[in-house]
């Protein structure tokens, strides 16, 4: 792992703040309780791959941008639903108006957009907000259908 930023995350079962790499293999863990920690990050142009494409774990990707209303409706939620599958998923935002290389590369038409990527295959797209349970079931049938 060449990536050595990391953000703080609050431990959801104790309460203890935890340092999160952005990027790295597995999941990250609680370094007191041992839990999953959800796994929230922003990446771009530069480091997207890394980031996103190399995670061993499905990540959904958030396409938004600043000026967007419904972008930030959804981000709570996503958050919510990244934590409460933590272990399982990770969660990448991506500022589209600062990274126009994966604007075009995703042919992003509308804000917020949302991609389940599995070691970078794009397994689901999704267009629009929604609320934290409708995202919840999406991207739980998202990535069952990937087991299956």
């Amino acid at each position: 792992m060449s990536t050595t930023q990391a953000t703080t995350v609050s431990c959801p079962h104790c309460g203890r703040t935890n340092r999160v790499p952005v990027a790295a293999e597995g999941s990250p863990r609680c370094g007191h309780c041992k839990q999953p920690l959800p796994w929230m990050v922003d990446a771009g142009d530069d480091d997207f791959t890394e980031v996103a494409e190399r995670a061993d774990i499905p990540v959904v990707v958030d396409l938004w941008a600043t000026w967007c209303g419904p972008c930030r409706m959804v981000s709570p939620a996503l958050e919510k639903v990244a934590t409460d599958l933590a272990g399982r998923i990770k969660l990448v935002k991506v500022d589209t108006d600062k990274n126009p290389r994966l604007s075009r590369r995703f042919e992003i038409q509308a804000v917020p957009t949302l991609l389940i990527l599995d070691r970078g295959e794009t397994l689901a797209r999704q267009a629009g907000a929604a609320p934290a349970p409708a995202l919840r079931r999406w991207v739980e049938q998202s990535i069952t259908a990937r087991k299956g």
